[in-house]
C-alpha cells in the first residue's frame, strides 16, 4: 500500500479510539486520505465546471427563443437557438457521463485501498484480539461499513461538486436577469437549510443503530452457520430461540429501515413542495412585472427555468448533507478499528535469524494477558462497556532452555501456563519482562518473517481452510512442487489416503476439516509443517482429542516432524513425553520441577503424583513412538 495512503489512514483523531469521532475529523481523515487522487479530482472538479456552464445556459437560450417567438423575430434565429439548447444536451450527457465515470473511479480506488488497509491492519492485531471480537462484526466493517463509505465517493462526490457550482453560476445569471424576482426566491431558502441539518443528525443516529445491529445479525450467522455452531444449536435442541432472536434483530433492522426510508420521504417531499412554491413566486412576481413592462417575457421564462436549476441544486445538496453525515458514520466504524494500535509489531532494526541450529531460551520471563482495552472495542465484542479485568500476571519468572535438536516436554494441571509459553516462542504475544531467544536472539528483535520461518506449531484442534488439501498444504509453502506435497504426505502417514481420494490433492476438505477425522485432520496440519521445514517445533496438546488408534499414527508422524529439530512438546498425557531430553512441570505460571522421566519419578514431586493419577489403574502403560 503506498505509504501516504497508510499516513493519512494512521492520521489518529484528537481523541484516539472515541466512540463517535466529531465529523470535521473524521472528514480531515478521509481527505487525506484522498489526497493521493487530487490529479483525478482535479480533473472532475474542471469538467463538473463545464457541466454546470451548459446547465445554465439551457434556460437562458429559453428565454431567448420565447423572445424571439414574441417579438416576431426571424425563423433562422429561432431554429439556430434551438439547435444550440439540442447541442448544449448532447453535451451535457457526454459530460457527465465523463464525470460518472471519474467519480466512480475515484471512489471504488478510495474503497479499494481502505478495504486493504483494514485487512492489513487486522492481519497485524494479536491472538488476544480475535479471542475477543465476534468474527461477524469484523467482517461487518469490512462489508456493510466500507460499502456505505463508497457511497460517499461513487454517489456523493459527483453530485456535491457539479451542484455546488451550478447553484453559484444560477444565482449570478438570475441575479443579472432580475435581482427582485431572485431575492424573492431566496426568502425561502432557510426552509431549505435546517431540515438538512435536523434530519442529518436524525438519520445518522438511526445509521449508527443500524449498523451496529446488521453486524450483530452477520455475528450470529457466521457462529452459528459454522460446523460446531450449528452442531451445538442441534444438539441442544434450541432452533426456535435461535430464531426467535435472529427474528428480533432483524425486525428491529427493518423498523429501523422503515424509519429511515419515511424521514427521507418527508425530507425530500418537503423541499419539494418548497420549491414549487418558489416558482409560483416567481411566475407571480415575474408576471407582474412582465405586464407592467419592466421585465421581458422570456426574461420570466428563463427565470423560471433557472429556478428549477436553483432549487434541483439545493434539494439535491440538502440530500447530499444527509448521505455525507451517514457516510461518516461507516468512516468512523472503520476508523475505529484502524485506531487500535497494534501490540506485536517488527522492531526499526528487526533482522532475520542466521541458518543452522536453533536453540530455544527463556530468560526470567513474565507475562500477563493484555487487558480489553488494549486489544478490543467494545462495539466488536456486542457489549456495552469493555471488561476491565487484564493484566494479572499469568507466568512468573520462567527460565529454561532447550539445545539445538533436543525434545523439551511441557507438563502440568490444566491452566498452569504451558499453552502459553507455548504462544510466546512464536510471537503471538510479547513478554511483559524478561525475554525469549532463537539461537540466542531475543524473538523481539528479529523480523516476523523469520519468526513464522523458524518456530511451527501443530495445535490440538488442526485448523485447516474450506480448500482443497493442496491449498492447505501450500499455505505453508507456496513455492513446494507436487513431488514435495506428496513427501509430507507420505511421511504424515497420509499418502495412501489422499492417493485413494476420488479428486486427490484437488479433494476440498470442508470447513475447518470436518470432512476429515480427528487423525485425518491431525496429520494433514503435521504434513503442513513437514512441509515448511521450520528449525524449531511447538506441539502443543498436539494428540489431546484423538483415541488410541489415532493417537499412535500421529505419534509416529510426529516422530518424522521432529527428528533433527528444537522440539517443545506441551502435553497433558505423561505417555507421550516420556522419551523426552528433558521435562518441566508448571505449575501456576512457574516451572517447579525439571529432569528426564526416571529423575522425576524418582524424585517423588508433583510429576510422580501426576504419573499417579493418570496411570493408577494401568500401572505399566507403553512408551509413547516419540
Amino acid at each position: 500500500m503506498d505509504i501516504n495512503t497508510w499516513s493519512a489512514l494512521r492520521n489518529a483523531s484528537t481523541d484516539p479510539g472515541t466512540r463517535h469521532a466529531p465529523a470535521r475529523v473524521t472528514a480531515r481523515r478521509i481527505a487525506a486520505f484522498a489526497r493521493p487522487h487530487r490529479r483525478r479530482l482535479a480533473w472532475f472538479v474542471g469538467l463538473s465546471v463545464v457541466g454546470a456552464v451548459l446547465a445554465v445556459a439551457t434556460p437562458v437560450l429559453a428565454g431567448r427563443v420565447v423572445d424571439a417567438i414574441v417579438g416576431g423575430g426571424p425563423a433562422g434565429v429561432v431554429g439556430g437557438l434551438a439547435g444550440l439548447i439540442a447541442l448544449i444536451a448532447v453535451a451535457e450527457a457526454g459530460l457527465g457521463l465523463v464525470t460518472r465515470k471519474l467519480s466512480a473511479t475515484i471512489g471504488e480506488d478510495l474503497i479499494l485501498q481502505l478495504r486493504t488497509a483494514v485487512f492489513d491492519h487486522v492481519q497485524r492485531m494479536p491472538i488476544a484480539f480475535f479471542t475477543r471480537t465476534r468474527t461477524g462484526a469484523l467482517v461487518s466493517r469490512l462489508n456493510s461499513d466500507v460499502l456505505g463509505a463508497q457511497r460517499a465517493f461513487s454517489d456523493t462526490l459527483s453530485g456535491v461538486v457539479g451542484n455546488v457550482v451550478t447553484l453559484a453560476l444560477t444565482l449570478v445569471v438570475m441575479l443579472q436577469i432580475s435581482w427582485q424576482v431572485t431575492v424573492l426566491a431566496l426568502v425561502l431558502l432557510p426552509v431549505f437549510v435546517l431540515p438538512a441539518r435536523l434530519m442529518g443528525r436524525r438519520l445518522a443516529a438511526l445509521q449508527r443503530e443500524g449498523a451496529d445491529h446488521n453486524a450483530a445479525m452477520t455475528a450470529q450467522m457466521t457462529e452459528r452457520f459454522s460446523a460446531p455452531g450449528a452442531t451445538l444449536v442441534k444438539l441442544f435442541g434450541r432452533p426456535g430461540d435461535e430464531s426467535a432472536d435472529f427474528a428480533a434483530r432483524a425486525s428491529r433492522v427493518r423498523d429501523i429501515g422503515v424509519r429511515t426510508a419515511m424521514v427521507q420521504w418527508v425530507f425530500v417531499t418537503a423541499l419539494t413542495v418548497v420549491s414549487a412554491l418558489a416558482l409560483a413566486l416567481v411566475y407571480g412576481l415575474g408576471g407582474t412585472l412582465a405586464i407592467a413592462g419592466t421585465l421581458e417575457p422570456g426574461a420570466v421564462v428563463s427565470l423560471a427555468l433557472l429556478l428549477t436549476r436553483l432549487y434541483a441544486p439545493l434539494t439535491a445538496l440538502a440530500g447530499a448533507r444527509v448521505e455525507v453525515m451517514t457516510a461518516l458514520v461507516s468512516f468512523e466504524r472503520v476508523f475505529e478499528v484502524l485506531d487500535l494500535p497494534p501490540l506485536i509489531v517488527d522492531a526499526p532494526d528487526a533482522r532475520p535469524l542466521p541458518d543452522g541450529p536453533v536453540s530455544v531460551e527463556f530468560d526470567q520471563v513474565r507475562f500477563g494477558y493484555p487487558a480489553a482495552s488494549q486489544v478490543s472495542l467494545a462495539s466488536l465484542e456486542d457489549v456495552a462497556t469493555l471488561d476491565t479485568r487484564g493484566g494479572v500476571e499469568v507466568l512468573h519468572d520462567v527460565s529454561f532452555r532447550a539445545e539445538p535438536g533436543q525434545l523439551v516436554a511441557v507438563v502440568g494441571s490444566s491452566g498452569a501456563g504451558k499453552s502459553t509459553m507455548g504462544s510466546l516462542l512464536p510471537r503471538l504475544y510479547d513478554v511483559d519482562s524478561g525475554a525469549v531467544r532463537l539461537a540466542g536472539v531475543d524473538v523481539r528483535e528479529l523480523s516476523a518473517d523469520s519468526v513464522r520461518a523458524t518456530v511451527g506449531v501443530v495445535t490440538q484442534d488442526g485448523h485447516l481452510f474450506h480448500d482443497t488439501i493442496r491449498a492447505n498444504l501450500l499455505f505453508a509453502a507456496p513455492g513446494a512442487t507436487d513431488e514435495d506435497v506428496w513427501e509430507s504426505l507420505r511421511r504424515a502417514r497420509l499418502e495412501g489416503l489422499v492417493a485413494g481420494l476420488p479428486d486427490g490433492l484437488d479433494t476440498v476438505v470442508g470447513e475447518r476439516g470436518y470432512r476429515l477425522s480427528g487423525g485425518e485432520r491431525q496429520r494433514l496440519t503435521i504434513a503442513r509443517l513437514l512441509l515448511a521445514r521450520p528449525r524449531v517445533v511447538v506441539l502443543d496438546e498436539a494428540t489431546a482429542h484423538l483415541d488410541s488408534t489415532s493417537e499412535a499414527q500421529v505419534q509416529e508422524a510426529l516422530g518424522e516432524a521432529l527428528e533433527g529439530r528444537t522440539a517443545i512438546v506441551i502435553a497433558h498425557r505423561l505417555s507421550t513425553v516420556r522419551a523426552a531430553d528433558r521435562i518441566l512441570v508448571v505449575e501456576d505460571g512457574r516451572i517447579v520441577e525439571t529432569g528426564t522421566h526416571d529423575d522425576l519419578l524418582a524424585a517423588g514431586g508433583r510429576y510422580a503424583d501426576l504419573h499417579r493419577t493418570q496411570f493408577s489403574d494401568s500401572p505399566s502403560p507403553e512408551p509413547a513412538a516419540a
